[in-house]
C-alpha cells in the first residue's frame, strides 16, 4: 500500500497519511510522498486541500525506529529533508489547507496539523506535544505556531509537560477551529470542504498571505501590506462576481480566479 493516498474530486485535493498499522507515523518514504502530494496541489484547478489520516490516527509523528536505525537518515536530515519542506509547502500553497484530525495527532503529526490554515477534529481526537517525553524539543514548526495559537504560557506548559489535549479543549483554547461529534464528523468536514472549494480562491490566498505577514510586521507595515494585497484581490474576476451577485441579491458563482 502507498504511504500517501492522493485524489482530486470537485476541485478538492485529498491527501491521506496511510500507514495505519504504525498510526501513520512518518518515515523517509512517507515524508517525501507527502511533499510530492503537496506539490501536486499547486495547479489553479485545485481550490482546497484536505490532509487527514487513515485508520484511527491522524499521525503519531516520527517513526522512532528510523531515528535509532544506524543506517537511517539521522536527525538533521529528518528535519531538513522531511518535515521542514512539508511545513513550507503547506504555508506556501495559494489556497486553503484543511487539517482533518480523525484521531491522535502527536509530535510532528500534531504540528503538521497545526500549521494548516484550518484545523477540525473529531471528538475522539487528541493532540500531544510528545517531544519532551523523549528529551527532544518540538519541531515541524511547533515552536512557531503553537504559541501564536494558544499563547506563550499555555504553549510552554503543553510542550514541557506533554499533556494530552482532547479535541473539546483544543477548540476551547483556540488550538483548532472546531471539533465535531464522531458520528457527525464526516458530514461536517464535507460541508466545510465544499464551502472552501467554492469560495474566491485568490482572495483566500491573499488572506493567508496577510495572516502570515502579520507574524513579524509592525502595524504600519501590516497596513501597507493589506493595502497592496487588497488591490490585488480587487482586480480578480471573483471580486467583480461577488459585488455583482450582492447587487443582484443572488448567490455568487466564484471561479477561483
Amino acid at each position: 500500500m502507498p504511504s500517501i493516498l492522493f485524489e482530486v474530486t470537485d476541485q478538492v485535493a485529498r491527501i491521506t497519511l496511510n500507514r495505519p498499522e504504525k498510526l501513520n507515523a512518518f518515515n523517509r518514504e512517507m515524508a517525501f510522498a507527502l511533499q510530492n502530494a503537496l506539490r501536486k496541489c499547486e495547479p489553479d484547478d485545485i481550490r482546497c486541500v484536505v490532509i487527514t489520516g487513515s485508520g484511527k490516527a491522524f499521525s503519531a509523528g516520527q517513526d522512532l525506529a528510523e531515528v535509532v536505525d544506524p543506517a537511517g537518515p539521522g536527525m538533521s536530515k529528518i528535519l531538513s529533508e522531511h518535515y521542514n519542506p512539508v511545513i513550507q509547502l503547506i504555508s506556501d500553497l495559494k489556497k486553503p489547507v484543511l487539517a482533518v484530525v480523525n484521531g491522535v495527532a502527536a509530535g510532528a503529526g500534531a504540528n503538521i496539523a497545526l500549521c494548516c490554515d484550518i484545523v477540525v477534529a473529531s471528538e475522539s481526537a487528541v493532540f500531544i506535544q510528545a517531544f519532551s517525553k523523549i528529551g527532544l524539543i518540538p519541531d515541524s514548526g511547533g515552536t512557531f505556531f503553537l504559541p501564536r495559537l494558544v499563547g506563550r504560557q499555555k504553549a510552554s506548559a503543553l510542550m514541557m509537560l506533554g499533556d494530552k489535549v482532547k479535541a473539546e479543549e483544543a477548540e476551547k483554547i483556540g488550538m483548532i477551529y472546531k471539533y465535531f461529534e464522531d458520528a457527525a464528523f464526516r458530514d461536517e468536514v464535507e460541508k466545510i470542504t465544499k464551502t472552501l472549494a467554492n469560495m474566491p480562491t485568490a482572495g483566500l490566498a491573499y488572506t493567508k498571505m496577510a495572516i502570515q505577514l502579520s507574524a513579524t510586521n509592525t502595524l504600519p507595515e501590516q497596513l501597507a501590506n493589506e493595502d497592496a494585497l487588497q488591490q490585488k484581490a480587487a482586480a480578480t474576476a471573483d471580486f467583480k462576481e461577488g459585488v455583482q451577485a450582492f447587487l443582484e441579491k443572488r448567490a455568487a458563482n466564484f471561479k477561483g480566479k
